[in-house]
């Protein structure tokens, strides 16, 4: 599965990474590589839990680039 990960860099320099479709799912790094890297261990982490509690794993978001 792809998730959409949103990438920011804090006031700090870190890079903090969130899965808008898996609230609370947020990770960082010092770089944009680690903070990727840490985000999708913390997918597998969220959705590995979900599944164990057998809750619904929600899907993917879907996007689209519009060029205007």
């Amino acid at each position: 599965m792809k998730y959409r990960a949103l990438i920011e860099q804090d006031e700090d320099g870190m890079f903090v990474a969130e899965v808008p479709s898996l609230p609370g799912c947020i990770s960082q790094g010092a770089t944009r590589d680690e903070a990727v890297a840490n985000i999708r261990e913390a997918i597998q982490a969220y959705i590995e839990s979900l599944k164990k509690h057998n809750e619904p794993v929600p899907l993917p978001i879907t996007q689209e680039v519009v060029e205007v």
